[in-house]
């Protein structure tokens, strides 16, 4: 995903581009192959679903995607059939025209978790009125990264637990 990234912004030549990377060790992402034609687009399906119907969706960007698809497994062997989304430009994603937006976040999936390790600020938006938006509302801590995302429930089994809540509530 970086590398798509930095060659989108070789190629911008008319508009500002910033890659905002994570000073944490983070895992390769597997099924990022997807990052060459939806990265331009601002957003594109990383995590596919197991089945036809999806229960919900995932919408994350950057460093939290990893952890998105690490709940994604753990739901799977539940039988829960989650969609991750990595986002990394909204800006991007609304220029989109509304067929691409409704394939990668389909309208008709009403539970959503958006994961933003800071301010969930404009993400409610593609939460939904069913969905919900885990970020970070206060100022922050001050620790060693993994120790601040377990702070703050930045885990894979949070998330997976946050999903779980969405699916049963909805019913």
């Amino acid at each position: 995903e970086t590398a798509c990234a930095w060659k989108y912004a070789l190629s911008q030549m008319s508009s500002p581009v910033a890659l905002v990377l994570s000073r944490q060790a983070l895992p390769p992402l597997q099924g990022s192959i997807g990052a060459m034609d939806g990265l331009p687009r601002g957003a594109y399906v990383i995590g596919r679903e197991h089945r036809s119907d999806i229960d919900a969706l995932i919408i994350a960007t950057g460093s939290e995607v990893h952890l998105a698809l690490e709940a994604q497994k753990q739901l799977r062997a539940e039988d829960v059939s989650v969609r991750v989304v990595s986002m990394p430009s909204v800006e991007l994603f609304v220029q989109q025209p509304d067929q691409y937006r409704n394939d990668v976040l389909p309208v008709g999936v009403k539970r959503r978790l958006v994961v933003e390790m800071g301010s969930p600020f404009g993400w409610h938006v593609f939460a939904g009125d069913e969905g919900e938006v885990y970020g970070i509302s206060t100022y922050g801590a001050s620790a060693p990264g993994s120790v601040v995302m377990e702070q703050y429930g930045f885990t894979a089994a949070h998330i997976a637990a946050r999903v779980r809540a969405l699916c049963q509530h909805k019913q």
